[in-house]
């Protein structure tokens, strides 16, 4: 059995979860609801106050998809409980952000300013010009959204310029050295 997989999922207070034909599972909470279609392998069942993930055989593809939904119910649950959020920074001279409505302008050494637009149901946070917070309730979208904007201008390892996520550590690299 799947370590993962056959942990339960506890449901809090406030959440409701409920479970369509095809494993279409939606989950409703205090800061939203999340609808996700499972696959249609596993067997989802909610029983007192827990929701359980079986699998009918020990076939190798059956094995992979045990802890991934257990894991995406765990996620979607986690997201409408408290929400998901990425820190990133931004290293370099004249590098800076700012928010204006709900689109990200972001000045990264390029002759023009990057403009980014949030999409639906993310949210994003400018501190101090050097520091953005991505929040949302969907923890695939929060990622992607801070890998897109990670993209616009990664870190480089001579002199650590670019935007990186705040745990991220940039392995340095020495430059050149005259004779």
């Amino acid at each position: 059995m799947s370590r993962i997989g056959r942990m339960p999922v506890e449901i809090p207070a406030g959440v409701e979860i409920t479970i369509a034909e095809h494993n279409n599972v939606t989950v409703k909470g205090p800061k939203g609801t999340l609808s996700r279609e499972l696959p249609q392998e596993m067997t989802i069942t909610q029983e007192d106050g827990k929701i359980i993930v079986a699998r009918p055989n020990d076939l190798k593809r059956n094995k992979s998809l045990h802890g991934l939904t257990r894991t995406l119910i765990h996620n979607m649950v986690v997201g409408v409980t408290q929400g998901y959020e990425k820190h990133l920074e931004i290293n370099g001279v004249g590098y800076r952000a700012a928010k204006q409505g709900n689109k990200l302008n972001l000045t990264l050494g390029y002759s023009h300013p990057v403009i980014m637009e949030d999409p639906e149901g993310i949210e994003t946070e400018v501190q101090d010009q050097t520091k953005i917070i991505v929040r949302g309730i969907n923890k695939e979208k929060v990622g992607q959204f801070a890998a897109e904007i990670r993209f616009k201008r990664p870190p480089e390892p001579y002199k650590g310029k670019g935007i990186k996520y705040a745990d991220e550590v940039i392995r340095r690299k020495e430059g050149k050295t005259g004779k």
